[in-house]
């Protein structure tokens, strides 16, 4: 079946509001995709819109003149606030994250950061949900999960040259529940990598830094290496509930995503019949990948490849982190971001050395030239002078 978008209507008056609902039902019945309106990358101040939103988080406060709702709303672009201010939300008793809502408002700031004033909402409902293209209303990674996928995998091949090794990893990531986790969850809640495939890319990152590493320090266990990068953060994709709008679960609420991780490990290393003191490693690797107890790692880096994995993990996640933070800097110039919570500071982006222009290789000199030309007679040459 072909098919088509249709607009959502402007917003006007409560009439016109049923009839877009009728018209996002009607869209569902005939094959339609319903466009989302604008994206929040898009919105600019002192301007007016309408379009959906996933709801991130919805909050309600008390103000002065009453209550009023702080939102976080979402999509594939980015993240905004907005509030519904009283009496309005009023009219709001209950809001709960991971809907999608119809949305129109004011862009104004407020502290030199772009935020939505409400004027209308509606959140929609599931049959009208079905009538929209979800992968617009979730950050994304910008790589192809499935291509980075495949990248890992040939990264594996090329480096388990241990038969047990390479039986736990080929049956790892076969697995269905480990190969749909790393290719759509996110590897965080709002810290690094936080969007689908997140993880997979995260991963990828840090599998690829340690192999890095390996090569710079060849005494290294590379297979143990790797096999740490790969598994160290697996245990995210049951730590945390994803869609929409990305949570802890109750499991990674009360038991958290490296001792989930070890669990998931066992039946795939009882099957590999991988030495013992190599799953211990690996085991090791693992729960102290956080550097530190204070950060959730119940035992700290006892061994050269435990302490170079969680350096590896931090330099991602950093990377990821201070990346994404600089992206309100304009291209090509220099500033500050705004906060980042999990830095506990701002950061800079700094302005870049100019790249020359590579120089042509020099032509060689008239001798040599004429020894690349007749390398016999000159190899006789350097014979006779040496005699």
């Amino acid at each position: 079946m072909v098919t088509r978008t249709i607009p959502v209507r402007p917003p006007a008056r409560q009439a016109d509001c049923r009839a877009n609902r009728r018209a996002l039902r009607n869209a569902l019945q005939r094959g339609f995709i319903v466009e989302k309106g604008c994206f929040i990358s898009d919105l600019q101040a002192g301007t007016d819109f309408r379009a959906m939103f996933a709801l991130a988080s919805a909050q309600q406060y008390q103000a002065k003149n009453g209550p009023y709702w702080r939102l976080e709303l979402r999509d594939a672009s980015g993240s905004i606030e907005a509030k519904i201010w009283s009496p309005q939300s009023q009219n709001y008793p209950d809001l709960q994250a991971g809907s999608i809502v119809d949305i129109a408002g004011r862009v104004g700031t407020y502290k030199e950061r772009i935020e939505i004033a409400v004027d209308s909402l509606r959140v929609l409902a599931e049959d009208e949900r079905a009538a929209l293209d979800l992968r617009d209303f979730m950050p994304a990674s910008a790589r192809n999960p499935a291509e980075m996928f495949e990248e890992l995998k040939l990264l594996c091949s090329a480096t388990f040259t241990h038969a047990p090794w390479g039986r736990f990893i080929k049956a790892l990531l076969k697995d269905e529940e480990i190969s749909r986790g790393l290719l759509s969850a996110p590897a965080a809640v709002s810290m690094h990598h936080a969007y689908a495939g997140g993880l997979m890319e995260h991963t990828l990152g840090v599998c690829k830094l340690a192999m890095s590493l390996a090569d710079l320090y060849p005494a290294l266990d590379r297979q143990a290496l790797l096999a740490g990068a790969l598994c160290h953060d697996l245990g995210k994709m049951r730590e945390l509930s994803y869609g929409l709008n990305t949570d802890y679960s109750d499991q990674g609420r009360l038991i958290g995503h490296i001792s989930i991780g070890v669990e998931m490990l066992e039946p795939f290393l009882r099957k590999s019949a991988l030495e013992a003191e190599l799953a211990e490693h690996l085991k090791h690797m693992m729960l102290s990948h956080h550097g530190q107890r204070e950060f959730g790692s119940p035992c700290l880096p006892a061994t050269l490849e435990a302490q170079l994995l969680h350096y590896a993990d931090n330099i991602d996640a950093k990377v990821n982190q201070i990346s994404a933070a600089l992206e309100a800097v304009p291209e090509g110039a220099t500033g500050w971001s705004s906060y980042v919570k999990g830095l506990d500071r701002m950061v800079y982006k700094a302005a870049q050395s100019p790249q020359a222009p590579k120089k042509p290789l020099a032509a060689p000199p008239k001798k040599a030239r004429e020894e690349a030309s007749n390398p016999v007679q000159a190899l006789q040459c350097s014979l006779l002078l040496k005699e």
